[in-house]
């Protein structure tokens, strides 16, 4: 058995040098994904208490996706479109563009959103946009 040079352990395998290649590049992927996922988060939480939800409704899965619909200004019931395939990229588009309608952006925000959002939905969340929209399609 071999001292395993990256984690300080040792080898479970007689003959093998060193850590699995694996090992030593998925640990830091998973960390980059935890903290990325944390930021996407927090920064949902605040866009959602700017439109006057609760920020907790963001860390609910399914529960969030409602809330932004609420957020975007679409009826209650573009969640079940959401299930049919080529049809759910659509409408995610439109909920993306309806909350930056609703917050006072445009289309190239959009764009922002659906290729960086973690990027874009922490400039709604933590700068100085202001939810401007209505939610009444989502009751009716």
């Amino acid at each position: 058995m071999e001292q395993c040079l990256h984690h300080g352990m040792s080898c479970m395998h007689p003959g093998m040098t060193g850590c699995h290649p694996m090992g030593m590049f998925l640990i830091p992927i998973l960390i980059i994904a935890l903290h990325i996922s944390m930021i996407r988060y927090v920064a949902l939480w605040f866009v959602f208490k700017k439109a006057g939800e609760p920020g907790w409704a963001a860390i609910i899965p399914v529960y969030n996706i409602l809330m932004a619909i609420k957020i975007a200004g679409k009826p209650w019931w573009y969640i079940l479109l959401l299930l049919i395939p080529i049809v759910n990229i659509i409408i995610g588009i439109m909920i993306l563009h309806g909350i930056s309608k609703n917050f006072g952006k445009g289309g190239w925000f959009t764009v922002g959103l659906i290729f960086l959002r973690v990027i874009f939905l922490a400039v709604l969340g933590f700068g100085d946009a202001q939810y401007t929209g209505t939610k009444e399609p989502f009751q009716g």
